[in-house]
């Protein structure tokens, strides 16, 4: 019984959903495609089922995760695929063969099974032109959404870069439920051209998440993020943040045996925690090899549009381990110093080319390290009362480039 309260501890005692099979599709009927100039590059990512049948290895048990790639040279000269930009710790096929292995299957000659794997090999990973070349490349294990780039270089030096971002069936993510089109009426939406009109409205927001009845205050909403809702998905992605699974069987089950072993678990759910009446849209998580230790944040979509961009709010905040608590038996401890990781996520943004403008306005107001407030679980906190605001960038923007847009100013308190 004790076990079974700390799952739901753990989880944020949430319903437990049932879930999602296993597609029956194949992963190229999934495949994404584009084109610069003259090439033109298709992706897709099979899933762990999918790759077991390929390969007769269970890959994704050892983290090892195929991305089938088909580059098209339609051009004069020839181009060259650099696969470290997919993935800077890919894997020869050899040493995916070996790796895979496990029990099973006997240790055989690793150059067979390398063979096997080439069966569209990339060869030389060149493409000479009026040619296609397609294989597999060896990456490290990305459940959820496999975020990659395809880098190509042609003969002449002119650089082709693609990004992709590709589901991979298997994980069920929390914002993927979410019915973005309906969450508000259009009569509630707030339209905003004018920076005072939305400082006002952004410094009006709810100062802290609430629990469901919205009796008692929990952590302060300290992020404003400003675009459109895949360029913010795309711009933690970029960031190197994971996606969140909801509470279900399967979930709970890997979360306690994380919990239990200290490992990692990188789609952890994490608590529902209240804004607007409802529990966040989506969470982003950068865990450490600790499943107790972890950065975390949890966005709302705002009734609010900046210059027809979509505003959203939230919280983040990072845990540095476990305890008892009164009112949920165990509980992640956060690092009290909240404005850290506020600071944190938005060095993490600017360093990853993800972002286009930051400001500041007011929010909670100030809480002291010698009188600190408390969130739902009793974990003190202190902050200069400010929050960020973020607008996420559409492509890769250099952090020489980023805006500085002077509203508030926190070093001037």
């Amino acid at each position: 019984m004790l076990l079974a309260f700390c799952l739901l501890a753990l989880a944020g005692c949430a319903s437990v959903g049932e879930t999602t099979p296993e597609t029956t599709q194949n992963h190229l009927d999934r495949a994404q495609t584009q084109m610069q100039g003259p090439v033109r590059v298709t992706v897709a990512v099979p899933s762990a089922k999918e790759t077991r049948e390929l390969f007769g290895l269970p890959l994704y048990r050892k983290n090892i995760q195929p991305v089938w790639v088909k580059i098209e040279n339609s051009g004069s000269k020839v181009v060259s695929f650099l696969p470290v930009g997919l993935d800077p710790l890919y894997y020869t096929p050899i040493a995916a063969a070996f790796l895979g292995q496990d029990d099973k299957h006997q240790k055989g000659d690793e150059t067979l099974r390398a063979r096997q794997f080439f069966r569209e090999g990339l060869g030389a990973m060149v493409v000479p032109p009026g040619e296609t070349r397609s294989g597999f490349v060896f990456t490290s294990l990305d459940e959820g959404t496999k975020a990659f780039n395809v880098d190509l270089l042609s003969q002449d030096k002119e650089a082709y870069l693609f990004t992709f971002f590709v589901p991979v069936p298997g994980l069920l993510i929390d914002h993927l439920n979410v019915d973005w089109d309906n969450l508000y009426t259009e009569d509630e939406w707030l339209e905003f051209d004018d920076e005072a009109d939305l400082i006002r409205a952004l410094e009006s927001f709810p100062c802290c998440t609430t629990d469901k009845k919205a009796r008692d205050r929990g952590d302060p909403l300290n992020l404003i993020i400003i675009g459109e809702i895949d360029d913010v998905y795309r711009a933690f992605l970029r960031a190197g943040w994971d996606e969140t699974e909801t509470i279900h069987a399967g979930s709970l089950q890997k979360t306690v045996a994380s919990f239990f072993s200290g490992g990692e678990y990188r789609y952890s759910p994490v608590s529902g925690l209240y804004v607007f009446g409802r529990p966040q849209d989506v969470a982003f998580q950068k865990t450490r090899t600790n499943i107790h230790e972890r950065n975390h944040l949890r966005l709302w979509l705002a009734p609010a549009r900046y210059q027809g961009v979509p505003v959203f709010i939230g919280q983040i905040s990072r845990d540095i381990g476990v305890r008892f608590s009164r009112r949920t038996i165990t509980t992640h401890e956060i690092d009290p110093d909240v404005d850290e990781t506020r600071e944190y996520l938005l060095e993490n943004l600017a360093y990853s080319q993800s972002l286009a403008a930051i400001a500041y306005v007011g929010g909670v107001g100030k809480a002291s390290m010698e009188a600190p407030r408390t969130n739902l679980t009793d974990s003190p906190y202190f902050t200069d009362g400010y929050r960020v605001v973020l607008w996420v960038s559409e492509s890769p923007r250099s952090i020489a480039d980023i805006e500085v847009v002077d509203w508030r100013n926190p070093a001037a308190d």
